[in-house]
C-alpha cells in the first residue's frame, strides 16, 4: 500500500510503501530508499447510548463513534451494534454527559442520542369521502416519494393525495416519506 508521508531524509512529503505493520510500523521511502518508523494516528472511540424510536417501539442501543465526530440535530447516522438489525436514524435530541440538551455536540461530549428511525415509517393518511374521514397507516421506505396529484392505494383504497405536511410545518408538493407529519387524500 502506498501513501504519501514526510520523510525525515528527503525533509518532504513523498510517496512510502509499508514494510512492516504492527506495533512499530516502518514504512519505506521511495525517493530515497530510507525506511523509518511511522506513528500511526489512534482515534478515540466513544461509547454512545442511542435510543431509536420507530413505529414499533423505542430501543435502547449503544454504539462507538470516534470522540472527536461532530453530532448535530437533524443528522442521519447509522446505527449498528452488533447485536440488533442495523438500522438508519435521525437525531432528533442530544443529551451531554454534563446534562442539558444542545443542538451539536461532538461524540466525546455525548451521554445520550435521542433518534428515530428514518429507514422504515409509518405515513398517516387522512382520506376523505363524501365528507367522511378515515384514517390509514401506511408503512413505508423513508426514502419513497410522495406527491401532491398522485394516485395511490392503502388498505384496499384508492386515493389521490391532495396535501402533504412535513415535520418543519411545510405543506411542500413533494416530500419523503420520512419527512412526512401526515398527508391528506380524496378517495377515488
Amino acid at each position: 500500500m502506498q501513501e504519501e508521508i514526510f520523510c525525515p531524509e528527503c525533509g518532504e512529503l513523498t510517496e512510502h510503501v509499508t514494510v512492516k505493520l504492527g506495533r512499530e510500523h516502518l514504512v519505506r521511502c521511495e525517493a530515497c530508499g530510507t525506511v523509518h518508523p511511522q506513528q500511526l494516528e489512534r482515534t478515540r472511540l466513544s461509547s454512545l447510548r442511542v435510543i431509536v424510536s420507530a413505529p414499533e417501539g423505542s430501543a435502547r442501543r449503544t454504539i462507538e463513534l470516534p470522540a472527536e465526530d461532530l453530532l448535530a440535530v437533524g443528522d442521519e447516522i447509522l446505527v449498528d451494534d452488533g447485536v440488533d438489525e442495523v438500522v438508519m436514524v435521525e437525531v432528533t435530541s442530544i443529551e451531554l454527559a454534563g446534562g442539558g440538551r444542545e443542538e451539536r455536540a461532538t461524540a466525546g461530549e455525548v451521554k445520550t442520542l435521542w433518534t428515530r428511525a428514518v429507514d422504515e415509517v409509518v405515513v398517516k393518511v387522512s382520506v376523505q369521502r363524501r365528507g367522511r374521514t378515515t384514517s390509514i397507516d401506511v408503512p413505508a421506505r423513508g426514502d419513497e416519494p410522495f406527491a401532491v396529484g398522485e394516485v395511490r392505494t392503502a388498505d384496499g383504497k384508492r386515493y389521490r393525495v391532495e396535501k402533504i405536511r412535513v415535520r418543519d410545518g411545510r405543506s411542500p408538493d413533494r416530500a419523503l416519506a420520512k419527512e412526512i407529519v401526515r398527508v391528506w387524500g380524496a378517495a377515488l
